[in-house]
């Protein structure tokens, strides 16, 4: 019942507003069979040789880049996985000029298959990648997959390394500056499907001016109690459940 309210207040405020903003995690993704990193079944909760968070981090990928990729390929990419319901409202209410923009946290590029057009991906994303030595640019995941080892690029033999943020490196500041933008003009600020523990990403939230914030997510946060709005469940089943 009490999720059942929620959703009709969040449908009440989507239905009044023509400038919504969505903030998403890895929750967003889960429903198309992505794992997250910090529930119970994620990354952090496997057993590897050293840490993921030791792994995907720049020092580890300049000094192993041959272990970096053998967990990168396995973990990281998943060149089969569909956009889900979630995805695929974010499109519709951004086509009927109600959505501005999807901020993530993700990698995946679910949101652009769905039809999504003003996506900002604060940690960069496994489909855009560049040789570290002359600078040629490869579109999608397949120059990293087919590749025995490290991929290496065919015009210099040039190490090349995916356009995602590793641990030990920055946000894009440009990515940064227009999330902040966005969040501090929105109406309504939809955040979904993630813990909100990453920072500086989850510091974003603090930008916002409105009295419309509304938090979806499996789990509590500890941004609950400065919410507008709070609903329990996943948010392809929440988002699932608004009309256009």
């Amino acid at each position: 019942m009490e999720q059942t309210r929620g959703i009709e207040t969040l449908q009440n405020w989507i239905s009044e507003s023509s400038n919504i903003v969505f903030f998403g995690g890895a929750g967003v993704s889960t429903e198309s069979g992505i794992p997250d990193f910090r529930s119970q079944d994620g990354l952090y909760n496997q057993t590897y040789d050293e840490p993921p968070e030791t792994i995907i981090s720049h020092s580890y990928f300049m000094r192993y880049p041959e272990k970096f990729y053998r967990f990168y390929k396995a973990k990281m990419i998943a060149p089969n996985a569909k956009p889900n319901a979630a995805h695929y409202k974010l499109a519709e209410l951004e086509q009927a000029g109600k959505l501005k923009a999807v901020i993530t946290q993700n990698i995946d590029g679910l949101h652009q298959d769905a039809g999504s057009r003003e996506v900002l991906e604060l940690h960069g994303s496994v489909r855009r990648n560049d040789c570290m030595r002359c600078g040629e640019h490869f579109d999608g995941v397949d120059v990293i997959l087919d590749a025995p080892g490290v991929p290496r690029c065919p015009r210099c033999g040039g190490i090349i390394k995916p356009d995602v943020v590793l641990y030990e490196e920055g946000l894009d500041d440009t990515t940064l500056y227009k999330a902040v933008n966005y969040i501090r003009q929105a109406d309504v600020l939809i955040v979904g499907g993630t813990s909100l523990v990453v920072y500086p990403a989850a510091g974003l939230l603090r930008y916002y001016r409105g009295n419309k914030l509304v938090l979806i997510n499996l789990q509590p946060t500890g941004m609950d109690s400065q919410a507008d709005l709070v609903i329990a469940g996943k948010i392809g089943q929440v988002l699932g459940q608004i009309t256009v």
